[in-house]
């Protein structure tokens, strides 16, 4: 954003973990529709999708493919578009490695409070797209006095509003997985921060850090808990 002025370039380089992530994706999305299409049940799990049980069984990389995993054309090509726009610019803004660690982060904590509360098969970038959409907004927050930041802290806290409105009328909708994401974004963005911000609150970005963990491991008990698992 030209009005972010800090002493480092926010040009584009030429990594980008933006188109990484698109291109991870939609190749995995012709792969499933070339083994049985991306609708199909058996496909979904196969390549990845959440599916309680098995993460309960010991596959807990199930915590983690779902957010390069879509369900249906619609599906993939939303969350795509999504991802372009969104992701450069809080790419742009935070840098590749930054970004990218939000965006894991954000999609991690969404799927592990699904796992927790929801117990349908489910899978999507949405998970790490709220995520961002938080981590903007707490932007805002820290940049109270940078217009173009405030505006796109602003139109992002309408959006998730939004979306969570229209998403408790949708059985489709993982809402604890979009939940679960904008909670690890907003907590993500404090603890892995900007370079001058980092500096400056240490104790406040260990503290964002504990409070990650400690969410990530009660909705990883509390999804165990719930499919049954024996805890002793």
């Amino acid at each position: 954003m030209r009005s972010y002025n800090t002493k480092r370039s926010y040009l584009p380089t030429e990594f980008s973990a933006t188109h990484l992530f698109l291109a991870i994706q939609i190749v995995i999305f012709l792969l499933m529709t070339l083994n049985g299409g991306s609708t199909n049940v058996f496909t979904l799990i196969l390549f990845g999708a959440k599916f309680n049980p098995a993460i309960a069984q010991g596959e807990w990389w199930r915590l983690f493919t779902p957010m390069f995993i879509h369900i249906g054309f619609t599906h993939i090509l939303v969350n795509s578009i999504t991802l372009y726009y969104l992701g450069t610019q809080m790419e742009n803004i935070y840098g590749s490695m930054r970004f990218a660690l939000i965006y894991i982060l954000s999609g991690l904590m969404g799927n592990l409070m699904s796992f927790a509360f929801n117990d349908s098969i489910s899978a999507g970038a949405s998970t790490s797209l709220f995520g961002l959409f938080a981590a903007a907004i707490v932007l805002g927050r820290q940049f109270p006095h940078n217009y173009g930041i405030q505006q796109m802290a602003r139109n992002f806290t309408m959006l998730i509003v939004l979306n969570f409105f229209f998403g408790f009328f949708s059985v489709s909708v993982d809402n604890f997985g979009h939940l679960g994401g904008a909670l690890g974004g907003a907590l993500a963005a404090v603890f892995v921060s900007m370079p001058r911000i980092a500096k400056s609150k240490k104790g406040q970005r260990l503290l964002f850090l504990a409070l990650y963990i400690v969410s990530a491991i009660f909705f990883a008990y509390s999804g165990l808990k719930r499919t049954g698992f024996a805890l002793y």
